[in-house]
């Protein structure tokens, strides 16, 4: 048992309530998907292609994925709770500027910005792994991630709900309104919780070369990356083939979007419940043929002529549920090839994870458009979960090579 004194709520003297960092990390989660189902009447709005307003998607994620790899050694030496009340407070003048945004320009510019509460997903981690030992620190962290999973099924229902009765801008007015009061709850529940001597970023990098030439670390980077890029594509496609192809509703558009997160959902389940017994590997083996099988599914439902929303959102669960059983082994596989640099090797998978999935994102939505249907964003999500599939076989092939067991 932790030695710590329990937490009372609104003391920053103990340690913060799990439900302060369950908001710090929903906040991020919220942010990225509650406007998704305006992104076409946005678009309209500032007189600018589909693509060039889906860069308000894959921009944030590409500024996420930079975070991913300075935020731990920046909190490290200034500590968690001033950079996350600086990233809040960078938020909140951000979130206004894309509420006042005069063109599209000053949107995206400001949209990168509020990119910096991204943080909260690592700090929340971390926060977590500095208060309570390893095991109770893992099940802290579980809780977070729990937490955090009902945002994307709600998320998207809130956004376009409130796009039909007030208008894009209001999707923005909820997230300064919920960003002001997460600030306050940190400014008051949240005490510093770094302590002693941390790696610098300096030595972090200086470990890069030893996972760059590892091949199973890019293997399993590749599987983590790869599954998780089908579903970045969708939220770069998914809207415009809501609203345009199938002509939804902001609401039921909304309703829709969030199909993955109830395959990932279940999914967590079924990592959490069976990985030991299964393996890692083969558990990411059989994640990536399930999200591959349905999207393959769909493809053939589609050249069938059986074009529904029903079949293109209720075939996303399959993309949730593999990812909710690819990457929670996928992580525990990269910092299983190096155990001594587990954190140098979660800091750049995440960074690769989320930066190959905002490159993704934005070929999405490039590839869109009134005329080309759904099926290009099908065949690409088809793509990367079949390039999910080759990389984990890598893997597996390389450590029967090797002979060495599976990191489980």
């Amino acid at each position: 048992m932790s030695d710590l004194p329990a937490a009372r709520f609104l003391d920053r003297t103990t340690p913060p309530h799990i439900a302060t960092l369950i908001l710090v990390a929903g906040v991020p989660a919220l942010s990225m998907n509650v406007f998704l189902p305006s992104l076409p009447h946005m678009a309209e709005w500032f007189s600018t292609d589909y693509g060039i307003m889906q860069l308000s998607v894959s921009l944030y994620l590409a500024t996420t994925a930079v975070l991913q790899l300075a935020i731990g050694p920046i909190s490290d030496r200034f500590g968690r709770r001033p950079v996350l009340i600086g990233s809040f407070v960078v938020f909140l003048v951000a979130t206004l500027g894309c509420i006042y945004a005069p063109s599209i320009e000053v949107f995206l510019a400001f949209r990168i910005l509020q990119a910096s509460v991204a943080v909260g997903f690592a700090l929340s981690r971390a926060i977590a792994r500095d208060i309570v030992p390893g095991a109770q620190a893992a099940s802290m962290i579980g809780y977070v991630t729990m937490g955090m999973s009902v945002v994307p099924m709600i998320g998207p229902a809130i956004g376009g709900a409130l796009d039909e009765a007030f208008g894009w801008q209001a999707n923005f007015w909820i997230l300064l309104a919920l960003g002001a009061t997460v600030l306050l709850l940190v400014q008051r529940d949240l005490g510093e919780t770094a302590r002693g001597p941390r790696q610098s970023f300096r030595a972090q990098v200086a470990e890069w070369p030893e996972l760059f030439g590892s091949p199973r670390f890019w293997g399993y980077v590749g599987a983590a990356m790869f599954a998780s890029g089908a579903f970045f594509a969708y939220l770069g496609g998914g809207p415009f083939v809501g609203s345009v192809v199938f002509g939804l509703s902001p609401a039921a558009l909304g309703l829709y979007f969030g199909a993955p997160a109830i395959g990932y959902f279940l999914g967590n389940w079924i990592s959490g419940r069976f990985s030991v017994q299964v393996g890692i590997d083969r558990m990411i083996l059989w994640g990536s043929i399930l999200t591959a099988a349905g999207l393959a599914t769909a493809v053939a439902l589609t050249l069938a002529g059986l074009r529904t929303p029903l079949v293109f959102f209720g075939f996303m669960t399959f993309v949730g549920l593999g990812n909710g059983m690819v990457l929670p082994n996928a992580n525990a596989g990269m910092l299983s090839v190096r155990p001594h640099l587990a954190g140098t090797a979660a800091g750049l998978g995440g960074a690769f994870m989320i930066g190959g999935g905002a490159a993704l994102s934005a070929w999405a939505g490039a590839l869109l458009g009134p005329e080309t249907g759904e099926a290009p964003l099908l065949y690409l999500m088809l793509a990367t979960s079949a390039m999910s599939v080759g990389a984990i076989l890598y893997v597996m092939r390389r450590n029967r090579r090797l002979g060495s067991a599976d990191p489980a």
